[in-house]
């Protein structure tokens, strides 16, 4: 068994679905079902009682929809990262929710294993980009912010940056260049800080499109 049970809370306002989540999901050892929530607003509510590792997040819903849940658990400064559950018609509301926040997404038909895969990979860090979604991103973001701001970033910076744009999580990067959590985490601060960015996902697609990888 894993050392750490991942805290999952359900938000999707179709009640089969998510009955259907949770039965993937309790056969793992290592992911627990802490709560459900049918929109936006009980999500949010939700996780600000219940504390979760991971919230499954659709994305269209009655009231409150998933990226204002999203963009709302931000402004809170919830720690929970928020995999976004959708389907494939819906692809075209990814990107937004990717710029609301959400550490990746996967599709409504996923396979058990694959979204038990999904969940702790968010859980350890990671951000869940397929290619298309990752192009979407780039071509939108064209003209925000230009390689100038990479020139003040220090060498270990670069290093830091070129592992987050390679999925790694602040545990990894830890490893990999041999130095303390807190120390990674402070690089990772002055990255986003340096570069005008609001999280991860961007500063992994600004080195994308800047060159700075691995």
């Amino acid at each position: 068994m894993a050392d750490k049970v991942i805290r999952v809370l359900l938000v999707d306002d179709h009640q089969v679905v998510r009955r259907g989540l949770r039965t993937f999901l309790e056969v793992q050892d290592d992911i627990e079902v802490v709560g459900e929530a049918s929109d936006g607003a009980e999500g949010v509510a939700r996780a600000e009682q219940l504390k979760p590792d991971v919230v499954l997040m659709d994305v269209k819903m009655p009231g409150m929809d998933g990226i204002e849940a999203l963009r709302k658990l931000r402004e809170l400064a919830n720690p929970a990262r928020v995999l976004i559950v959708t389907s494939f018609t819906e692809q075209r509301t990814v990107v937004p929710a990717l710029r609301a926040g959400a550490s990746g997404y996967v599709y409504k038909d996923i396979d058990p294993d694959a979204l038990a895969g999904a969940i702790r990979s968010v859980h350890a860090g990671h951000v869940l980009l397929q290619p298309e979604v990752a192009g979407a991103l780039l071509s939108q973001d064209e003209g925000h912010g230009g390689t100038g701001r990479g020139t003040t970033l220090t060498e270990r910076e670069k290093e830091v940056l070129a592992l987050i744009a390679d999925g790694r999580s602040n545990r990894e990067i830890a490893r990999h260049l041999v130095l303390s959590e807190k120390t990674v985490k402070t690089h990772v601060s002055n990255i986003l800080m340096k570069l005008d960015l609001a999280d991860r996902t961007q500063a992994a697609l600004w080195a994308v499109r800047h060159g700075v990888t691995d």
